[in-house]
């Protein structure tokens, strides 16, 4: 698979090869050999106007992909929402996860707190990673808010909590990459 540090033109999309499409798709999202099914013929198929327009329409596919009542579409998304790198982790194997998560790196106690968190979530939602955007937040606000999804919240609105974040990593990795 080809890597890319640059977007091409919106415009040149479509006629693409494949795996310059699914490189598109690595550095929007994260690399998953689910994703590229999904979503590299989209990127064939369809024009867009702009990388937000593009990421919202695999938004938009992934939202089908939660809401049907498929077993095998609920494995298929829940395959791609794992895709991303756990908070925190030592070995994260996108270059723009390990930017995006540089603040959350560190040792002792909070990096174990972390840890602990991350398995809680994987527990209360099993299939699922905690998936947010992390720019700019500090490791507490992040935490506190990892803790308050795990209590009070269900699969459904994590798969679409998910989604969201993912799409908004989109973005801001797109408006790096233009």
């Amino acid at each position: 698979m080809s890597t890319i540090n640059r977007l091409p033109p919106i415009g040149d999309v479509p006629s693409l090869p494949t795996s310059d499409r699914a490189a598109i798709l690595d550095q929007l999202f994260e690399p998953s050999t689910q994703l590229h099914t999904l979503s590299v013929p989209l990127l064939h198929e369809e024009t867009f106007q702009s990388y937000n327009d593009l990421i919202s329409a695999v938004g938009a596919q992934l939202t089908d992909l939660s809401e049907s009542a498929s077993t095998s579409d609920t494995d298929w998304l829940r395959s791609i929402l794992g895709s991303h790198p756990r908070l925190g982790a030592k070995k994260v194997e996108s270059e723009q996860s390990q930017a995006e998560q540089a603040q959350l790196q560190g040792g002792g106690e909070e990096a174990e707190q972390l840890r602990k968190l991350n398995e809680e979530y994987e527990k209360a939602f099993p299939g699922l990673r905690y998936v947010v955007f992390v720019q700019g937040r500090g490791r507490d606000v992040i935490m506190a808010d990892m803790a308050r999804r795990i209590e009070g919240s269900d699969i459904k609105t994590e798969q679409s909590a998910a989604i969201r974040a993912m799409c908004e990593i989109a973005a801001d990795r797109a408006a790096k990459l233009v």
